[in-house]
């Protein structure tokens, strides 16, 4: 009998150790991670605002694992900074604004198969007056581990614009043969 009720918490105990099922935002989370590099593209905006250019990114994963840094630069000058990370079962996004400020959002929508991550406004940091400039939303939409595009969502003055920023991996060039 006592047998048995070792073997009982034994296999009680190891019901346990069974790895919880991934959550939506964990599984999104891990696409992010996928995108660790660097890349290159175009930035469009359009609405309010409009304009072209060329706009590089660079992602890395930091807090063994739990978060993704996205580097965006424009001319080799960093322009914005924003950070992905899990907040129990919702996936975060704080963005480090070139209109200097922060706003915080949090994926709304998110189909990591898909690779789609829609994100909505939560709040902000240093925002002037209710007026200014900034990131009201983001759109992120991995076609592939080569492409993707993130959109973010902007308004400021009563008015929106659209940020399309078009990224393309960057593979290492193999060295020249001789």
């Amino acid at each position: 009998m006592r047998r048995m009720l070792v073997l009982g918490s034994l296999c009680f105990g190891l019901i346990g150790l069974a790895p919880a099922p991934e959550s939506p935002a964990s599984a999104a989370l891990a696409r992010l991670r996928d995108l660790a590099g660097n890349w290159e593209g175009t930035l469009e905006w359009t609405g309010a605002r409009t304009g072209t250019g060329k706009m590089n990114a660079s992602y890395y994963v930091t807090g063994m694992g739990s978060a993704v840094v996205e580097n965006l630069t424009v001319d080799g000058v960093p322009s914005m900074t924003s950070v992905y990370h899990l907040d129990g079962a919702d996936l975060r996004m704080t963005h480090y604004c070139g209109a200097e400020n922060q706003p915080r959002l949090k994926a709304e929508r998110v189909d990591a198969a898909q690779g789609l991550l829609d994100f909505s406004f939560v709040d902000i940091t240093n925002l002037r007056s209710p007026d200014s400039p900034h990131v009201y939303g983001a759109e992120l939409r991995i076609r592939d581990s080569d492409h993707f595009t993130l959109t973010f969502l902007f308004e400021g003055g009563g008015k929106q614009s659209r940020e399309r920023i078009e990224l393309t991996r960057l593979r290492p060039k193999s060295p020249a043969k001789s």
